[in-house]
């Protein structure tokens, strides 16, 4: 990080000590300490105690309140939606999606000696996908490695600003106002728009974190994959690693809601997105999940990228 940055993130951090001490001391300490902060934080108001709950980052709400609080997050970090990826993983989430969509291979093989063979191509669905940043990559891939000039991704999200910005870059790829692109807003826990057994590749990155029923969203996925489809998940996730588990969460508690207010002007979204890697389930507990809604998962059933502070799952739908 450039010293001037660096000078500008301790300055805010003295500038926020002076208005709340507590909450200084919990942003330099150790992610411990910003679970400590919940015990500060206003009791949800009665009338969302007589309805079910669940976290918004380290903040207890209604789960009626959570999906319009989600995405009033992604409104606001829509148009600097890779800067906020880049300050949450350092910039490695670029290799992180290479790796992602490598190990998919996505696209249809024919065998080159067989030029009449059918080439219907995949049907990729990548939710929460909004700046078209995984379909784009998707589709490279299945063009120039797999010379698959058929297969096709419907990009669905929920958030209109997101789908906004991948339609916007979009138009700088080959694949505008092709059959092979399309966006959609729809909800991961209610794909009635997607027909039952129609998609070859179900693919979710940084997403499924901010889903309020993510079991749900999990029997959609499993309901809309053919037989032999394939779930695949790439999410931030939990170091193996305790010193350098140690190192990240300083950094992410600390430095992340800073450089957020310097550079976005938004302090609280990035905020959230740190508390929300902390909510997510470990490797063992999302990999059960996946399980428990009927995929067979291959080898241990996920992949650790730089010491696990991301992982990609995967499941496959049975075939019979």
């Amino acid at each position: 990080m450039r010293p001037s940055l660096l000078r500008a993130v301790r300055l805010g951090a003295n500038a926020h000590a002076s208005r709340n001490p507590f909450q200084v001391r919990c942003l330099t300490a150790s992610a411990s300490c910003a679970q400590q902060s919940q015990n500060v934080r206003p009791e949800i108001s009665s009338s969302a105690k007589d309805e079910r709950t669940t976290h918004f980052g380290f903040e207890t709400v209604a789960e009626s309140l959570k999906e319009s609080r989600v995405g009033a997050v992604f409104s606001s970090v829509a148009s600097s939606y890779d800067t906020m990826n880049d300050l949450m993983s350092l910039g490695i989430h670029r290799l992180w999606k290479d790796q992602f969509v490598r190990s998919l291979d996505p696209g249809q093989k024919v065998d080159a000696s067989s030029p009449d063979a059918a080439r219907g191509g995949w049907h990729i669905l990548d939710i929460a996908g909004g700046t078209g940043d995984i379909a784009f990559r998707l589709l490279d891939h299945a063009s120039t490695i797999n010379s698959d000039g058929a297969t096709r991704v419907t990009v669905a999200d929920i958030n209109p600003e997101m789908l906004a910005e991948g339609r916007k870059r979009a138009i700088q790829t080959s694949y505008y106002n092709s059959d092979r692109l399309s966006f959609t807003e729809a909800n991961a826990e209610d794909l009635s728009v997607i027909p039952s057994n129609s998609i070859d590749l179900y693919t979710v990155a940084f997403g499924i974190r901010n889903f309020t029923h993510k079991d749900v969203a999990l029997q959609e996925a499993f309901r809309v994959l053919k037989p032999g489809g394939v779930f695949a998940c790439l999410e931030f996730s939990k170091v193996n690693n305790p010193v350098f588990n140690e190192v990240y969460k300083r950094w992410s508690f600390s430095a992340i809601p800073l450089i957020g207010q310097l550079v976005a002007g938004d302090r609280d979204s990035y905020q959230y997105l740190v508390e929300s890697i902390e909510k997510f389930p470990s490797q063992v507990e999302f990999r059960d999940m996946i399980v428990q809604t009927g995929f067979m998962v291959p080898g241990k059933g996920w992949e650790d990228l730089t010491n696990g502070i991301a992982a990609i799952h995967k499941g496959i739908k049975p075939i019979g």
